[in-house]
């Protein structure tokens, strides 16, 4: 459980989707030696990234589980519409606008938004003003030709 707040970071899309930046930063994530949730309000987000985590690359796969699926908890990457942290992440991923709920015991949250979405935009936008009102320490990364570069 981390002591610290958690850090909030928002991550903005511009040069790939959600499928091509996702599993490079949770692959980072178990780097570290943490585990994530993956929060989505859309069950067919779960399905389909269910099913992309296991063969985005032809060389390796993410280890994950739907959080519904028996043994999830022994997961290092649950995938979820739900508010629980059943195996014990220490990084919180919110995709197509999900909120952030409690953020106690998360080291980190992030929230990953398409540049080109306006809905999402304004979504990220509403979420930035809520989680900074709270105290917590937030952060904006855009991404660049070179990779993620922080903006503020």
């Amino acid at each position: 459980m981390a002591e610290n707040p958690c850090e909030v970071w928002f991550y903005h899309l511009e040069r790939t989707g959600l499928d091509q930046a996702l599993p490079e930063l949770l692959e980072k994530t178990l780097q570290r030696g943490w585990r994530a949730v993956v929060r989505t309000p859309a069950p067919e987000r779960v399905e389909h990234l269910d099913g992309w985590l296991w063969s985005y690359r032809e060389d390796s796969f993410l280890p994950h589980a739907p959080a519904e699926e028996p043994g999830a908890a022994r997961q290092p990457v649950l995938l979820t519409t739900g508010f629980e942290n059943p195996n014990d992440a220490d990084a919180l991923f919110l995709v197509d606008g999900a909120e952030p709920g409690d953020l106690a015991g998360y080291a980190r949250c992030v929230v990953l938004f398409d540049g080109a979405d306006e809905a999402q935009l304004a979504m990220a936008r509403a979420q930035w003003s809520r989680i900074k009102a709270t105290g917590l320490p937030v952060s904006y990364w855009k991404q660049q030709a070179r990779g993620w570069e922080k903006q503020a």
